[in-house]
């Protein structure tokens, strides 16, 4: 079991990075929008082929990835670098605010797949349902080649959203002395004032490598908001069926893991509203990153006060959501502050965390729980295993958790004021252009 972890773990890191850097290099003016649903899909649909065999899901996980992998490396062989560099150029959002209905509409199907499966007939009669659902996208190339029905773009071969010619036009503007004074020259007073102007991005869009990257105090804060916000959430879906147990709901795990699953997928999919909002809702994303965290210590103190059920699958909902969103958003964070060329090796070093988080997280989690174990009187044996009943078994995880969640969505602040100048910048060069 470990070495299958431990290739499994290997191989989609791999997986992500790759399908991370495609989208950046041949989406670069919808970069978000085309992250956003490449890591969105994660659904479970095993449970409608066979809802009592759970080894079933295993097998697909190792199955439907290959088969998936070498069915899309066929159009990218056959595909030439000129075509697709002029395609992606004329991206059209509208493409994409399709396929985003898309997905909205197949988690909600999934989700109501998931609760009404349990006949096998049924299932399997809704599990046609969604595979047409998820195949439906794949008509959509087809049918924007060929449409002759007046909806086409108007842009020009120069992307005019790619901040890499945001920071040309910066450096031009500063050369002519006709830009916005920056924001390091305001003169200010005051500690808190120096400490968040000192060594600040000044422009979206420059080119990092680790060198430099690791030298950033804007990476550092950002590092941190994904330590103690993104990787946390993932802990305590790992932790999900134990934590379900310790509170009496053995019944529900499969509901509370279902619920964190879906929430999780929408969060990924609300990460791209930055992108739709855009022109009506002008926000940086490092700030909607600071308003993604919020949910999160608040569902760990709500969890540390009752262990009710309702509280139960409110805070999972939360933290599902909340944590999905990070994941998802965080490609195009790196990928803005720190150079979409670099984005590759640089979001790699920022995932660092999420192995070490998920270490300490889950090895101080494991400590209380057998400290409970050991001092409580109310303890069960399942299996041969002593199982912790009760609210304290988690407790003081949830207030530690809380605490350190907390500590990132401040960090996530922290790094939102400090970046908002250069997005500012960024969306002032936009206009002009």
């Amino acid at each position: 079991v470990f070495l299958l972890c431990l290739i499994a773990g290997c191989s989609i890191t791999w997986f992500n990075t790759v399908c991370f850097v495609l989208c950046i290099r041949n989406f670069s003016s919808d970069r978000a929008l085309a992250l956003s649903l490449t890591i969105s899909f994660n659904g479970v649909i095993a449970n409608a082929i066979n809802p009592k065999d759970d080894t079933l899901y295993l097998f697909l996980n190792a199955l439907v990835p290959l088969l998936a992998s070498c069915l899309a490396l066929i159009p990218f062989i056959r595909q030439r670098p000129l075509q697709l560099s002029t395609y992606t150029t004329n991206q059209d959002p509208f493409i994409f605010v399709v396929l985003n209905v898309l997905a909205v509409i197949t988690g909600l199907y999934l989700l109501l797949l998931n609760s009404l499966s349990s006949e096998a007939l049924r299932a399997r009669t809704l599990l046609l349902g969604a595979l047409i659902l998820l195949f439906l996208p794949l008509c959509l190339p087809g049918i924007v080649c060929d449409r002759n029905w007046g909806f086409r773009t108007n842009s020009s071969l120069v992307d005019l959203s790619d901040p890499e010619l945001h920071t040309e036009l910066i450096e031009k503007d500063q050369s002519n002395s006709l830009n916005i004074e920056p924001f390091s020259a305001i003169n200010k007073e005051g500690l808190f004032e120096k400490v968040m102007e000192k060594g600040r991005l000044t422009m979206l869009g420059e080119e990092h490598p680790a060198r430099l990257l690791v030298c950033r105090w804007d990476f550092w804060l950002y590092y941190v908001a994904y330590f103690c916000g993104g990787t946390i959430g993932l802990v305590y879906s790992n932790n999900l069926g134990q934590i379900t147990q310790s509170l009496g709901y053995n019944s529900k795990i499969s509901a509370v893991v279902t619920l964190y699953s879906s929430f999780s997928f929408f969060g990924r999919l609300f990460s791209a509203a930055p992108d739709f909002l855009h022109g009506k809702v002008n926000f940086a994303r490092t700030g909607w990153l600071a308003v993604a965290l919020v949910p999160t210590p608040i569902a760990f103190f709500l969890l540390a006060v009752s262990g009710s059920e309702v509280v139960l699958h409110a805070s999972t909902a939360m933290i599902g959501l909340s944590s999905g969103f990070v994941f998802s958003a965080a490609v195009s964070i790196t990928s803005e502050l720190f150079g979409p060329n670099s984005a590759g090796i640089n979001h790699n070093i920022l995932i660092t965390n999420i192995p070490i988080g998920s270490l300490l997280y889950g090895l101080l989690a494991a400590l209380v729980y057998d400290s409970n174990v050991t001092s409580s009187v109310d303890k069960n044996v399942l299996q041969e295993a002593i199982v912790c009943m009760g609210r304290d078994c988690y407790m003081q995880t949830f207030i530690f958790w809380g605490c350190i969640s907390l500590l990132g969505l401040i960090s996530s602040f922290l790094l939102f004021l400090r970046t908002r100048p250069a997005y500012d910048d960024h969306e002032t060069n936009r206009n002009r252009t």
